[in-house]
C-alpha cells in the first residue's frame, strides 16, 4: 500500500486516528459487556471490569496503545470526539464504583481515576511471561483496594 492510499479512506491523520480509536473503544466496550453480564456482587463486577479491560489492553493490539498514549487534548480538531468516546466506556467504571460498599467520605472519583490509571500504566510493565495474567493482576488490584478499605 502507498503511504498517501489511506487518505483515499480518511480525509485527515486525525480522522483515521478517530477511527483506531474508535475501534479500540469498541473493543473494550465488548469485552466489558461480556465480562459484567457475568457478576452481580459490587466487588467481582470491578474485578471482572478490571480483568476484561487488562485483557484488552495487554494482548498485542495496535488499537490498546493509540487509547493508552493519545490524550484527546492533544489532538484538537477531534478532541471533543475522542473524549465522549472515552467518557462513554469510563462510564462503566464510574458505574462499578458507585455500586462499591465503601466507607463514608471515600472519594470515589479519585478511586476510578487511580484504578484506571494503575490499569493503563500495566501496558509500559507487564511482562507476558511473567507469574501473573491479567486475570491474576486484575484479582490482586481489586483485592487491595478491598482489603485497604473494609478496615
Amino acid at each position: 500500500m502507498l503511504a498517501g492510499s489511506v487518505y483515499h479512506h480518511f480525509a485527515s491523520k486525525e480522522e483515521l486516528l478517530l477511527a483506531v480509536y474508535s475501534a479500540g473503544v469498541s473493543q473494550l466496550e465488548k469485552a466489558a459487556t461480556a465480562a459484567l453480564a457475568t457478576e452481580t456482587k459490587p466487588w467481582s463486577r470491578l474485578e471482572v471490569l478490571c480483568r476484561s479491560h487488562l485483557e484488552v489492553v495487554l494482548k498485542d493490539s495496535d488499537y490498546a496503545r493509540v487509547l493508552i498514549r493519545v490524550i484527546p487534548n492533544d489532538i484538537p480538531a477531534v478532541s471533543v470526539e475522542l473524549r465522549a468516546l472515552r467518557i462513554n466506556y469510563e462510564n462503566r467504571f464510574r458505574e462499578a464504583v458507585a455500586d462499591l460498599p465503601l466507607p463514608p467520605g471515600t472519594d470515589r472519583r479519585v478511586l476510578r481515576l487511580m484504578l484506571m490509571g494503575a490499569l493503563n500504566w500495566s501496558l509500559l510493565w507487564f511482562d507476558p511471561q511473567g507469574r501473573d495474567s491479567p486475570r491474576v493482576l486484575a484479582r490482586k488490584l481489586v483485592g487491595l483496594l478491598k482489603e485497604r478499605l473494609d478496615e
